[in-house]
């Protein structure tokens, strides 16, 4: 899990709400519905979600936050490194931090600015489902610069990322 992926999940309030509900001992959806007050529809989808995303193991009956997951992330995550953006021109011009303000219209340069961001996204052989994928790629299109179906493409087309069946990997 990325942080990307970490923070896609917990963007939604609602989601946030049915994690909290998790963390707290709500073991069924039936149980996060009563303890949040929302609809089970909206329970449901959450629990997907944070299920696709690595928050949340189990099946109904038997919800529980994936504490490794969570130890893995906190673990490997490290401060945002400026010494690329402040070394590499290509990073420099088309970034602000970890977002994204433009994408070049030179091949070379794509494919280092697409290496870079599939490198701080995605962990190796990891599978991510296309949602995974579109959450962990908003945050770089924050500033306008591009859209993540486009960046996604780009990815797939420079073998950065393959795709199987809807699911994505970095090789």
């Amino acid at each position: 899990m990325t942080v990307h992926t970490l923070a896609g999940a917990l963007a939604d309030s609602g989601r946030r709400q049915i994690f909290a509900a998790i963390v707290l001992g709500a073991a069924s959806a039936a149980a996060v519905a009563e303890r949040t007050g929302l609809p089970a529809r909206v329970v449901l989808t959450g629990v997907r979600r944070l299920t696709d995303a690595g928050l949340v193991t189990g099946a109904d009956g038997a919800l529980a936050a994936d504490e490794s997951s969570l130890r893995a992330a906190a673990r490997d995550s490290r401060p945002a490194d400026d010494t690329d953006l402040a070394t590499d021109p290509v990073l420099r011009t088309f970034l602000r931090g970890d977002v994204l303000v433009g994408l070049p219209a030179q091949p070379k340069r794509r494919r280092v600015l697409l290496a870079h961001i599939a490198e701080r996204s995605f962990e190796p052989e990891t599978r991510y489902p296309e949602r995974a994928v579109d959450d962990a790629l908003k945050p770089w299109c924050a500033a306008g610069g591009s859209d993540h179906a486009t960046l996604r493409r780009y990815l797939i087309d420079e073998q950065l990322l393959t795709r199987e069946h809807g699911i994505y990997q970095r090789p």
